[in-house]
């Protein structure tokens, strides 16, 4: 090959090969990014369960504004906290978080979310539950839309009950006292269980707000040291001393009061209307003869909600497009869908008007009575436990001393009056 030819063959081969290495470069290393917004949505604990339900409800909303990808992420339970609290720290966190308000607030009281005043408007948050939005402020801010809610409700073994000569469920706590009276005395039985472990479930201190107790006053300082705290606490110390609490409320949590009624060892249980499904499995001759009525309450005649909620980081680059997305998910029909799924409750007034809550069929099954009977105490329900920081310490300290008052180590006075010192140098500190 003369030297002229091979030259311009090799500048030629050269040439082609250069093009064919620019063409593969994509197919190496995927396809090209996505230039349109993209968010990213953490729930908690949905899948698989709900897979296909918010597969669906994101590919409407990304066929709803054309370019925008949402990237669905579900985070074990357990996980939650400690991975938004990093992300967060990272600023890193996603668009919108599905968290429970009493974690939130924590968040909120540290400026970690996104202020919705004034990004959703008046209209919008009519939409919702007052007492529900209202939960989700603190300072004066908005820092939540309500999303799923789920309510207590008392379920009852009748036939414990009638052994008792009773023949209605206790709807208040001064019916539960007298009940307790008679369903020991007749059949050797308790009739409820409360736990007063300090990590465990806030149901004691829900209570003490039921009974007319405020927890905490405008500056965050203890206010349940007070007559009504007193006489509260009393209550559920009586009851103690009296042998006609289980004496495991000391040591265990909510779980051994499920295990407790499941055995039938026990008369009345507060629970939301689901745990029907799980009786009927694991105890089906105590399921036959369980019953549905309104939450026992005091005399506020306030019932508890356990709302879950959206979020949004206050350092999400798409907040307009996050809190699009969090309206969304939250709107009527879309609560209305997710309820019906789940079988939990929706936060807006509409959804929770529709006839699916309202209107019972001839032959109606024991979960659809509770669910009825969960949805139409909803208008007398809030959530119990004020958006303050730290409220887990709030609730140890009143635990703890609560205890020792069970024990006789303290009076109810002194009891109140430690746990409200111990709170408020937590509050002074912080």
């Amino acid at each position: 090959m003369a030297p002229l030819f091979r030259n311009r063959f090799c500048r030629w081969l050269c040439f082609l090969l250069l093009g064919m290495s620019l063409t593969l470069l994509p197919s190496c290393f995927g396809p090209p990014p996505t230039t349109g917004p993209q968010i990213e949505f953490w729930t908690m604990q949905l899948k698989p369960k709900f897979t296909d339900y918010f597969n669906q409800l994101i590919a409407t909303f990304e066929q709803d504004h054309p370019g925008v990808k949402v990237r669905w992420v579900d985070v074990p339970w357990t996980a939650m906290q400690s991975k938004i609290l990093t992300a967060v720290s990272a600023r890193t966190a996603p668009d919108v978080v599905n968290l429970n308000p009493d974690f939130a607030s924590q968040l909120a009281a540290r400026k970690a979310w996104l202020d919705l005043n004034g990004r959703v408007t008046a209209a919008q948050q009519a939409e919702y539950l007052p007492k529900i939005w209202d939960a989700l402020t603190l300072n004066g801010q908005s820092f939540g839309l309500p999303w799923y809610l789920t309510s207590r409700i008392t379920i009852s073994n009748q036939e414990l009950l009638t052994q008792a000569g009773i023949s209605q469920p206790p709807q208040t706590f001064a019916e539960l006292a007298q009940a307790a009276r008679q369903i020991k005395a007749k059949t050797g039985k308790y009739a409820f269980f409360i736990t007063v472990v300090p990590e465990d479930s806030a149901e004691l201190m829900e209570s003490l707000v039921q009974m007319g107790v405020e927890l905490v006053d405008s500056q965050g300082k203890a206010a349940f040291n007070s007559p009504a705290g007193q006489a509260a606490v009393q209550f559920w110390v009586d009851l103690y001393q009296q042998d006609l609490l289980p004496p495991q409320i000391l040591t265990e949590g909510h779980r051994q009061g499920i295990e407790l009624y499941q055995a039938g060892q026990t008369a009345i249980l507060l629970s939301s209307p689901e745990f029907l499904n799980t009786v009927e499995i694991n105890a089906p001759s105590i399921a036959k003869v369980s019953v549905s009525s309104p939450q026992i309450t005091g005399e506020t005649g306030k019932k508890n909600v356990a709302a879950m909620n959206l979020v949004i980081p206050k350092d999400t680059k798409e907040p307009e497009l996050a809190v699009k997305f969090a309206l969304f998910v939250t709107n009527n029909q879309n609560q209305l869908d997710f309820a019906k799924a789940a079988n939990v409750l929706p936060s807006t007034v509409a959804a929770l008007e529709d006839p699916y809550f309202t209107n019972l069929p001839a032959a109606a099954t024991p979960i659809q009575i509770a669910r009825a009977v969960s949805a139409k105490q909803m208008n007398q329900a809030a959530i119990l436990i004020p958006a303050v920081k730290d409220v887990k310490q709030l609730q140890k300290a009143l635990y703890e001393n609560i205890q020792a008052a069970m024990l006789k180590q303290k009076t109810v006075e002194q009891a109140l009056a430690d746990a409200a010192q111990a709170w408020d140098s937590r509050v002074s500190a912080s």
